[in-house]
């Protein structure tokens, strides 16, 4: 989409609701001047629209590229000075105090969980892929499973942009998620366990394509953020209760499958609740305390690491082991997250609790 396009949504975010082009129209109020040869993280946006009297410069080489314009201010000189790529020493920007992108935003994303500066990029038709690349990478969580951190990427990129390119919205792509979720609980109930898997991973590469569609092409919604994560909570305990079923099917039955059945529906159960309480005591999600925490998120008993031992356990022929496994880990998952919280507790007595990536 054109740059122009995606500002105006960050604009929209920010709460600036009046944007054009420039035209030298004089106005009393404040105003934004940016550059739309540029991409801004829409963080970015929303710091300069809180920020009045800044100049907004590209930290490769100091060049200013927007502006926050307090009541008052003579518009056109440094309308023009911007247009013109003058330095920020330029006398029309003397009324302004010249800022990197880091000065106007957190370096902690406490909602993608990852420490980073906000991109401002330059576009043009040699930097246009490097541009959407660091887009997708920005839009990405750091604290995840790690299938989502290091095999879905590169293929989700491209996936997504062909979305973005095709015009499909991030709730479409969901829904496909949604058949995906009905189709992978049948099979695994009648015991096709590797065509069942087949959908089951493809549903989890779509789960993160709709995520990343939505937050690079600035599309999400309220409805569509309770849609993808209500679809996110509640369907995995239900595959691994319809896998148990599928044994039985396939003439493999578990030899205490109601046993197994508890410990990972009841475990899977258990572990949110534990996440939520930890998030209630110490205002911070479990797996952003300590970098080792932050390190066992890749491996813990969620859906995607318990997909990978099914899968195992299904090409070696034991698909039974393969639930077997996931059972003995979702024992180890919640005993190691009623650790944490323990020890979480203790080192609150000594000084407040602070994540390791705001550090």
């Amino acid at each position: 989409m054109p740059g122009s396009v995606l500002l105006g949504r960050a604009l929209a975010r920010a709460g600036v609701g009046d944007v054009a082009a420039w035209d030298g129209t004089p106005t009393n109020g404040g105003l934004l001047l940016l550059r739309t040869d540029h991409v801004y993280d829409a963080a970015l946006v929303g710091g300069l629209a809180r920020s009045p009297g800044v100049l907004l410069c590209r930290p490769e080489d100091g060049r200013p590229v927007a502006a926050h314009l307090p009541a008052g201010t003579a518009a056109a000189p440094i309308a023009e000075a911007l247009k013109a790529g003058r330095a920020p020493g330029d006398a029309a920007f003397a009324e302004l105090r010249s800022v990197a992108p880091a000065a106007l935003t957190d370096s902690y994303d406490r909602a993608l969980r990852k420490r980073g500066n906000p991109y401002l990029l330059r576009l043009g038709l040699e930097t246009r892929r490097a541009v959407e690349w660091e887009m997708f990478g920005g839009s990405y969580k750091g604290v995840t499973d790690a299938v989502t951190k290091h095999v879905w990427p590169r293929p989700a990129f491209h996936v997504v942009r062909a979305c973005a390119a095709l015009g499909i919205t991030p709730n479409q792509v969901t829904l496909v998620s949604l058949m995906l979720v009905f189709l992978a609980l049948w099979l695994f109930a009648e015991g096709a366990f590797l065509t069942g898997l087949l959908a089951a991973w493809v549903m989890t590469f779509l789960d993160t394509v709709d995520g990343k569609l939505a937050r690079v092409t600035l599309t999400s919604t309220p409805f569509g953020n309770v849609f993808d994560h209500a679809i996110d909570l509640i369907h995995p305990p239900f595959w691994w209760l319809a896998w148990i079923l599928g044994l039985q099917a396939v003439s493999m039955p578990l030899a205490e499958p109601v046993t197994v059945g508890v410990i990972v529906f009841g475990g899977y159960v258990l572990q949110r609740l534990q996440e939520g309480l930890f998030l209630a005591l110490f205002g911070m999600e479990i797996h952003v305390w300590r970098r080792f925490d932050s390190l066992f998120r890749l491996v813990i008993a969620r859906r995607n690491p318990n997909l990978v031992l099914l899968t195992l356990g299904t090409l070696i022929g034991r698909p039974d082991v393969g639930m077997l496994a996931v059972a003995a880990w979702t024992i180890f998952g919640c005993i190691e997250q009623v650790v944490v919280t323990v020890q979480a507790g203790l080192a609150r007595r000594r000084a407040p609790l602070r994540s390791w990536l705001e550090q």
